[in-house]
């Protein structure tokens, strides 16, 4: 097996991204989103995300694309354009190898290069793995709401982390 690249995202990579983030939707509260966005959905947040010239990484091994991340505006206002929001999603199979610090790790570089100069990360609660690694690399609690999402037949509570880049 060759080694994990960090490229950026093509639109090739639609259908990868697709059925990766339609795991977390389905199997998970990582997400609140309900049910998963078809292709051309997906398609559409990620021409937008190109459009900005917001940070958008994939990561691929031996042609298969293991995980995706960026970097968008954590609010529509105009005042907070210089705030972003992160999201990080894994194939499955590939956690637990450390895409997820090497991703974080290149996406904070290319949000400094972009000009955000903070970044929040909003976690649901329970989802201990991701906060922990948000923790790693500096970002601290600033906030929790309670049972804000309900998914899955229960209330879920999300952290709310920040770093300044």
């Amino acid at each position: 097996m060759s080694q994990v690249i960090l490229r950026p995202f093509r639109w090739a990579d639609v259908p990868a991204i697709t059925a990766i983030y339609k795991h977390y939707v389905d199997a998970t509260a990582i997400t609140f989103d309900t049910e998963a966005p078809g292709e051309p959905a997906m398609a559409e947040k990620f021409s937008h995300l190109v459009q900005l010239g917001h940070p958008l990484i994939v990561a691929e091994q031996d042609g298969k694309v293991l995980g995706y991340a960026y970097a968008s505006t954590y609010r529509p206002r105009p005042a907070y354009r210089f705030t972003c929001e992160d999201s990080i999603y894994l194939d499955p199979a590939a956690t637990g190898m450390g895409l997820g610090k090497q991703m974080l790790t290149e996406l904070l570089a290319q949000s400094r290069a972009f000009g955000f100069k903070q970044m929040i990360a909003v976690i649901t609660a329970d989802t201990a793995n991701s906060i922990a690694i948000h923790e790693k690399f500096g970002f601290r609690h600033v906030g929790r709401y309670d049972a804000v999402g309900y998914k899955f037949d229960r209330w879920h509570d999300i952290v709310h982390l920040q770093l300044a880049l």
